[in-house]
């Protein structure tokens, strides 16, 4: 939001760091500029509150889509069910936050490459480039939507290719002219995310987000899934579910659809932040696999006597539950703030005016970009690619106060400590002759050095 407010006052986007008193003024790839913009935007015409309900709708979207790729046959039942299970996987995730846009992006990609297998109309691919080319001023998970589309171009290549093997034919026109038109749509996506303010630089940066050992080891997000933690039991059972219809089942499923559920398995495996994708992508292709196995239908008088009645009342108390809920969330704005950030300190700070840098956890330094700036700058925050491996390993050096970190705190000249009060550097400094502890409550202090 503190981004968005930038650009929108000075009318430009940033391409240095201006938040930070470490790395101010180095190159800074603002890869999701729009939506900082659009999320700023949001919150000054309805606050937090608008901001929920939008993203909301974003969400709720995205799973619109994967519903509507479900086969016919397993709907509403059993397309239904998967969907819940997908939903209730991914919760964990969701939030207001740049990466819900690009949840959505995939969600429709998927459906309108789908419905070109289906109908081979190709105006049903041409808003393809055009969503690319807001998407990747959006976030730079665009790069999810590029591997999609090779991904079916790979898919509809193997199997016309084993098709052909199998029936000893050659590839006829229609199978060339489909493959021609998706690796034309392909290029010309690829070339419409070039319309964005870094040009070529946007298409090394997810790679570098991928390579970089500092954010995966130590940002939680980045992690593979916990399955001994409650949270991830859902995704557990997707995925034994995709293991029974894959061992039961008898039926043959695309090999695109196997790409995509091997790709993205892998990627949810590997990083918690990508089973949203993965459930979006695997949605489709449980129901159709449970359609086989679990016959379970209403015939049409039932479904007009009944269904229409109970999906109204359904509606109507989810639209009650929804509004109150909206309610209370709004109304408790303030106390929700103060049990996930150090509100009542960083209260303290602006109060008080103590002077000099703040060594800050890593895990507030958007909270504080949001409260504090321009009279206080940051150490350090979650733009980890920003500040680079070698950085965010020096920051951990002196969060979890191994030998050296006093060293390296006066290197920065760091006057104020403000971390977790149950941290390892809040404990060193406690035992400390030059630092001096000036505020504590349950979840933070702050310490002045004397």
């Amino acid at each position: 939001m503190r981004t968005g407010q930038l650009i929108e006052q000075t009318q430009q986007i940033p391409n240095a760091d201006p938040f930070s008193f470490t790395v101010n003024g180095k190159q800074w790839v603002t890869h999701e500029w729009l939506s900082e913009l659009f999320i700023y935007k949001l919150f000054s015409i309805g606050g937090f509150g608008l901001l929920i309900i939008v993203f909301s709708g974003i969400i709720t979207a995205s799973y619109s889509f994967a519903y509507l790729r479900c086969s016919a046959k397993s709907k509403p039942y059993i397309a239904g069910f998967v969907l819940l299970l997908g939903a209730l996987s991914s919760a964990p995730i969701w939030g207001v936050r740049p990466q819900m846009l690009t949840l959505l992006f995939v969600s429709i990609f998927l459906f309108l490459l789908d419905r070109y297998r289906c109908n081979g109309n190709i105006k049903t691919l041409i808003p393809i480039p055009i969503i690319l080319m807001v998407w990747v001023n959006l976030h730079a998970g665009y790069m999810v939507g590029i591997v999609i589309e090779a991904i079916y171009i790979i898919g509809y290549l193997l199997e016309n290719l084993i098709s052909k093997i199998r029936k000893k034919e050659k590839f006829h026109a229609g199978s060339q002219k489909t493959l021609w038109i998706l690796f034309g749509v392909l290029i010309t996506s690829i070339l419409a995310t070039l319309l964005n303010p870094t040009g070529f630089r946007i298409f090394t940066y997810p790679f570098q987000t991928l390579t970089d050992s500092a954010m995966q080891s130590l940002i939680t997000e980045w992690f593979s899934p916990d399955f001994h933690q409650v949270i991830w039991q859902p995704f557990a059972v997707m995925l034994l579910a995709l293991l029974c219809v894959g061992i039961i089942g008898n039926r043959p499923i695309s090999i695109t659809n196997i790409l995509l559920t091997l790709v993205f398995g892998y990627g949810a495996l590997r990083s918690m932040r990508n089973i949203p994708l993965f459930a979006i992508v695997v949605i489709p292709v449980l129901a159709e696999r449970f359609s086989y196995l679990i016959k379970f239908r209403l015939n049409a008088h039932e479904y007009t006597r009944y269904f229409r009645f109970i999906s109204a009342v359904v509606i109507c108390a989810l639209a009650v539950v929804m509004v109150m809920g909206f309610i209370q969330v709004t109304h408790n704005q303030q106390k929700s703030e103060a049990e996930s950030f150090p509100k009542d300190a960083v209260d303290w700070i602006i109060k008080i005016k103590p002077r000099g840098n703040i060594f800050n956890s890593y895990n507030w330094g958007g909270y504080f970009i949001w409260r504090l700036y321009p009279e206080y700058r940051v150490f350090i925050d979650g733009r980890a690619d920003l500040y680079g491996e070698e950085f965010v390993f020096n920051y951990t050096g002196i969060y979890f106060a191994k030998p050296g970190w006093e060293e390296k705190l006066d290197q920065e000249g760091i006057r104020i400590v403000f971390v977790e009060s149950d941290s390892r550097l809040a404990g060193v400094l406690r035992n400390s002759s030059t630092w001096k502890k000036e505020y504590e409550d349950d979840s933070s202090v702050i310490f002045l050095k004397e």
